[in-house]
């Protein structure tokens, strides 16, 4: 008994240790627990707000949040009967959206409740429509609790021009935030929403509630100035001729003249594997030494200062020209001889230029340089995209400054500036002088509301005065007709610029082996009244192949301008009133006999343009996904397999 009471008295205590520690967790340190409890077993999860928009000027979408959807299943939460009644039904429909068999998704499904397996995977990124039709299925139609059907919603940035002009559009995640992307993402934000989930197993949550317990507010909308249709005219113009000369990278910008909208912009690089993309803002940030594309600047603050006129007088020897014990050379194998400073503009003469600027203005190289930074020149455009290049034109007494710097600046060496710039103040000359600042943005919305509409910007309202100006602009017309640009003439529309060949990389010991240039067009059309204004730079084209501004930047200036002029005639000839084209009618009565054949089966779309051949299939019930641009190269389903409506087809594109 002795033994007895002492295994009691021990178990007693025992008990009243237990009930004390129970009584400690549950009302001392209850809250305490409770909240560690919680804190292992739920949590919010962040639902993020979709971005806004980014619109091209004409409502294209240029970059877009899309919402993507995961989709899981608690097999084990269903009732038996509806299970076992249903399963088939359920396994059916994954068959056909998703592929894989009705007896894989059966065996799939069965398994997991066996198992009981709450979170069986289905399929991830899934559209917001496909979503909708899986949500309806049979089973998954009762929703979280009696069906099982778990969706977990996320979003992903798109754009549907791919990568075209994607360093502008930008964007803003782990890549850091360029272009519009970046520049405008306070407003492209939204406002985060949240939803509760519980710790099912290791490593898996489970939404408590069918809804979200804070709804995400989208971010606000971005119509930018973008002209997709110049867009894609300035890109692959720019890229055709990047591949023929096999560039190392290029970039082209077309402006409106008056508003300073930027129509389009394109920066393609070359990569290991030689194909061009991309790769970096070379418009916005990279400052370069111009060449003769700055030599409009001196002859505009020579002639404003009235130190020369357009018919003063240059010798330009016999095209090598020796100075401060350097020697200038003309491109022109024995020069040019004796001509008007006009003429040394219009034939791009690097030794009419030293001597014109040198002579007039050796003595009080200041006041050059100070007329060059009235008209904005060493100012940066304040735009609001990052990574904007810093113009660099040195002075008397800085660093870079030498005897030789005063002749070397006036014919573009010595100093850096960015094809943005460059451009800016060319657009200045086609619009009367008054230099405006570029602008990516014309508005920013809010569904169909203006939230900010943004107006011209005005930099200089007057670089120079309106006689020097309307001598400047008979001269860059001239350049066209019969100077460097002659090879650009065309009498059906006009065009005034200057073209630039720029020597690069000339400070290494190899250069005259391995020589490099930066090639460039920069200039307005028409010449008279002018709309739009572009530049086109070209980085180290293959020197056998051609260098010069005119043979490599100056036909994507004239291909863009054309297409360009011409389609703005015909749409002010043709009006409301659509021309008949006998191939398109043609096309039309074949896909519409295809589309309403009653023994549908499966067409060849081979060589068919993309925005022909998938509404073609899908309005024949398939559904189509395709990768790439351009014409259909590969169909996965065989031509003339029969149709089973809701089956998916893939395209690859060329």
């Amino acid at each position: 008994m002795n033994k007895l009471y002492v295994v009691f008295t021990i178990m007693t205590l025992m008990l009243l240790a237990i009930i004390v520690r129970l009584t400690d967790i549950q009302y001392v340190d209850g809250d305490k627990y409770r909240k560690l409890s919680e804190e292992n077993t739920l949590r919010n999860d962040t639902i993020f707000a979709n971005r806004g928009n980014v619109f091209s000027a004409d409502g294209s979408l240029l970059a877009t949040s899309m919402s993507q959807y995961e989709i899981r299943m608690d097999a084990y939460t269903i009732d038996s009967e509806y299970f076992e009644k249903n399963i088939n039904k359920l396994s059916i429909e994954l068959s056909k959206m998703f592929g894989n068999s009705v007896t894989h998704w059966e065996t799939k499904i069965r398994k997991a409740r066996t198992n009981k397996n709450r979170y069986l995977f289905i399929v991830r990124k899934l559209g917001h429509n496909d979503y909708l039709k899986v949500r309806k299925f049979p089973i998954f139609n009762l929703g979280m609790y009696k069906g099982g059907f778990i969706a977990e919603q996320s979003t992903v940035r798109a754009h549907p021009l791919g990568k075209v002009a994607e360093r502008t559009i930008g964007y803003d995640d782990y890549r850091g935030a360029p272009g519009i992307e970046g520049a405008y993402k306070d407003y492209l934000n939204g406002k985060n929403g949240w939803r509760m989930k519980q710790k099912i197993t290791q490593n898996q949550w489970k939404p408590i509630n069918d809804t979200n317990e804070k709804e995400p507010i989208d971010g606000k909308d971005i119509v930018t100035t973008i002209d997709v249709n110049i867009q894609d005219i300035a890109h692959h113009s720019l890229l055709r001729q990047l591949e023929f000369y096999e560039a190392d990278h290029g970039c082209v910008v077309v402006m409106e003249t008056k508003t300073g909208e930027i129509k389009a912009i394109s920066n393609l690089g070359k990569n290991d594997d030689g194909k061009y993309y991309e790769r970096l803002n070379y418009a916005v940030g990279e400052s370069h030494e111009p060449g003769s594309a700055f030599k409009v600047m001196s002859f505009v603050a020579a002639l404003e200062s009235k130190a020369i006129d357009t018919n003063t007088v240059v010798d330009t020897e016999g095209g090598k020209y020796r100075l401060y014990g350097r020697f200038i050379n003309d491109s022109r194998r024995g020069g040019y001889g004796k001509i008007s400073a006009a003429r040394a503009l219009e034939v791009s003469s690097n030794i009419g230029f030293a001597r014109l600027i040198e002579e007039n203005f050796g003595k009080d190289p200041n006041k050059f340089i100070n007329i060059l930074k009235g008209m904005n020149l060493n100012d940066q455009l304040g735009l609001p995209i990052k990574g904007e290049g810093v113009p660099e034109i040195p002075a008397p007494g800085e660093k870079k400054w030498s005897k030789n710097a005063l002749p070397s600046i006036s014919y573009g060496y010595n100093l850096s500036l960015t094809p943005l710039q460059i451009l800016t103040f060319y657009n200045a000359i086609a619009n009367n002088g008054e230099m405006v600042r570029p602008r990516f943005v014309k508005e920013i919305r809010s569904r169909d509301n203006s939230v900010i509409h943004f107006e011209k910007e005005i930099i200089n309202p007057a670089i120079a005065s309106k006689e020097t100006l309307a001598k400047v602009r008979e001269v860059l017309k001239n350049v066209v007709v019969h100077g460097t640009g002659q090879k650009l003439y065309n009498p059906n529309f006009s065009m005034a610029g200057k073209t630039g060949t720029a020597r690069t990389e000339y400070w290494k010991e190899d250069w005259n082996e391995n020589k490099k240039y930066i090639s460039s067009f920069t200039g307005y059309f028409p010449a008279d009244n002018p709309k739009y204004s572009c530049i086109v730079v070209i980085h180290k084209p293959k020197v056998q192949t051609g260098y010069y501004g005119a043979d490599v930047s100056g036909p994507v200036f004239k291909d863009i301008a054309q297409k360009i002029y011409t389609s703005n005639s015909v749409l002010s000839k043709v009006g409301n009133k659509m021309p008949k084209f006998k191939q398109i009618q043609k096309n039309f009565n074949s896909y519409y006999t295809i589309s309403n054949n009653e023994n549908k089966s499966i067409p060849n779309v081979l060589g068919m343009a993309a925005m022909d051949a998938i509404p073609l299939l899908e309005n024949m019930g398939l559904k189509v996904t395709y990768e790439g641009m351009g014409k259909v190269r590969e169909q996965s389903i065989k031509p003339g397999d029969s149709i089973a409506k809701g089956v998916t087809i893939i395209l690859k594109l060329s």
